[in-house]
């Protein structure tokens, strides 16, 4: 019996301590899958709460205005800023938030990139007095470059004003004009009549006499961008105003429940000369206040982005061209050129973009009390070129989306997208090239070819599905790339179009670029 017992309790444990290491085996397993369980949870809420943060960003949804920006809005005030819908309602919608920039200034990690540019500047000043001290045994302080791009100011002014009143007079009164012929007989036949006058007054009065001006008196390079970046957007604020105010007259005349056409008074259409947005409305969402520190802020960091500008150009780029331009063009020239042009052109880019979308942009918004600061959204953290073109200048964006590509769906009866794409790739290479070839005096189709050929082939292969770290990457890699190609090839043009001669004066001539067939012997110092 005692061995039999003893054989017994021995089973019993045995079995107790197997179903114990069962249970806790199956506890153990438990807990791991219940932890990558958890952990699976955790990292997809992480993901979708960082997902979420960008969305909201680069949304076009109203943020909350902090008190800094603007005192609260009172209920009355956010009644009638629901009132701010487009025309019939379609098109871009207006609402009260600030530049991205300015949000993202206020984390200190954030404002640390901006403090390291401010110290790269503090060196390149350094630089440039050091070199010069040791070079020249003085100080020269002269800002010869800055002198020369900015030369004949008072005509640039006489200019910008005859195309301004142009641009205020000769709309308005046609437009005018125009709806009140609405209300009598041959309503058509006025249609034709003033529609006629009004794109005879585009192509010449701000297509023809500005450039006129500039290739005639021989303006140098920046006064030539002031003048010519005028007239393009004196051009689209005249389409937008006449675009979006047409539709109105046109649906009274077919109603005609009051007594007779609305239209925009001249002091609407003054505001939106000068408000810092393309897409005429009659009232947008306005700040109860200008805040002129900030004004002279953003207008001092123009200032600051203009010299920083000049001394990348006199540090970086000029002693490097100067060398090269004594070469004859060839293929190892031009792969050193463009790799040593990344970084001032780089540079350049940031620069153009902080100066201008945010640093002016916003200071003018400021003073005219315009409330819609979306000027940009978070290009910087594209994955894809179509977002890129998106969010990088969103005005022109916009113009181009209500006015070329929805138009011309319209037109079409929404049958060829990717025809009305390429469009409006097309006519945004069409004047980016001719702002350039206008203002730099020579024909040289880069940023054309660039556009059209490698803009339009990321455009299909980075697209909107291309998520991830890498896909940014490449997109960074190739805008650097393109930068560097930009400011290599329209330097070297630049430099060849002023020390080399041309061999006859012919079109084709003018046409092919100079710096192919440049030689030292035909260049002067």
């Amino acid at each position: 019996m005692g061995s039999y017992g003893e054989k017994i309790s021995i089973i019993f444990f045995s079995e107790t301590t197997a179903l114990i290491d069962f249970k806790l085996g199956i506890q153990l397993l438990y807990d791991d899958f219940l932890k990558s369980d958890l952990m699976r949870q955790f990292d997809g809420h992480i993901s979708d709460f960082m997902d979420s943060l960008i969305e909201e960003s680069a949304s076009l949804e109203p943020a909350p205005v902090p008190a800094g920006f603007s005192p609260p809005l009172s209920d009355k005030e956010r009644n009638k800023l629901r009132l701010f819908r487009p025309p019939h309602g379609q098109g871009k919608q207006f609402v009260s938030r600030r530049s991205l920039l300015d949000e993202l200034f206020e984390v200190n990690h954030i404002r640390t990139i901006y403090h390291m540019f401010i110290a790269l500047l503090i060196l390149f000043i350094l630089s440039t007095l050091v070199v010069d001290f040791l070079d020249e045994g003085r100080l020269v302080l002269d800002f010869d470059l800055l002198v020369y791009a900015f030369g004949q100011l008072p005509l640039v002014v006489c200019t910008w004003i005859c195309m301004f009143l142009s641009a205020l007079l000769v709309p308005y009164s046609l437009f005018h004009l125009w709806s009140q012929s609405q209300c009598g007989s041959y309503p058509r036949l006025y249609s034709l009549l003033f529609g006629s006058v009004f794109l005879f007054y585009q192509a010449v009065g701000l297509g023809f006499f500005p450039t006129y001006v500039v290739v005639i008196n021989s303006l140098p390079p920046a006064s030539r961008f002031i003048i010519i970046l005028e007239q393009v957007r004196l051009m689209m604020k005249t389409h937008s105003f006449v675009r979006e105010n047409v539709p109105r007259i046109l649906a009274w005349t077919k109603d005609k429940t009051s007594p007779g056409p609305v239209a925009p008074q001249v002091s609407q259409y003054l505001y939106f000369l000068f408000v810092p947005t393309l897409i005429y409305r009659d009232k947008y969402p306005r700040n109860p206040v200008i805040r002129w520190s900030y004004v002279a802020t953003k207008l001092l960091q123009v200032l600051g982005c203009l010299f920083y500008a000049y001394y990348v150009f006199v540090r970086l780029c000029i002693p490097q061209f100067r060398s090269i331009s004594l070469q004859l063009f060839d293929l190892k020239a031009m792969v050193l050129c463009v790799f040593n042009s990344i970084l001032p052109g780089v540079l350049v880019l940031f620069l153009g973009f902080f100066a201008f979308l945010h640093c002016w942009l916003n200071a003018f918004a400021e003073m005219l009390r315009f409330a819609d600061r979306m000027f940009y959204k978070d290009w910087w953290n594209s994955t894809s070129f179509a977002n890129y073109y998106r969010t990088w200048n969103v005005v022109v964006h916009d113009w181009l989306y209500y006015y070329v590509y929805r138009d011309f769906l319209w037109m079409s009866q929404k049958r060829f997208r990717p025809a009305a794409m390429l469009f409006v790739f097309t006519v945004s290479a069409v004047v980016h090239e001719y702002i350039l070839a206008v203002c730099f005096g020579f024909f040289y189709p880069v940023l054309f070819c660039l556009f059209m050929c490698f803009g339009m082939m990321f455009n299909f292969i980075l697209h909107d599905q291309r998520k991830g770290p890498i896909w940014n990457i490449i997109m960074w890699t190739s805008l650097f790339l393109g930068q560097g190609v930009i400011i290599c090839l329209y330097s070297q043009e630049w430099y060849a179009q002023r020390y080399c001669p041309l061999k006859e004066n012919s079109f084709l001539e003018l046409l092919k670029p100079r710096s192919w067939s440049c030689e030292r012997g035909l260049m002067a110092d």
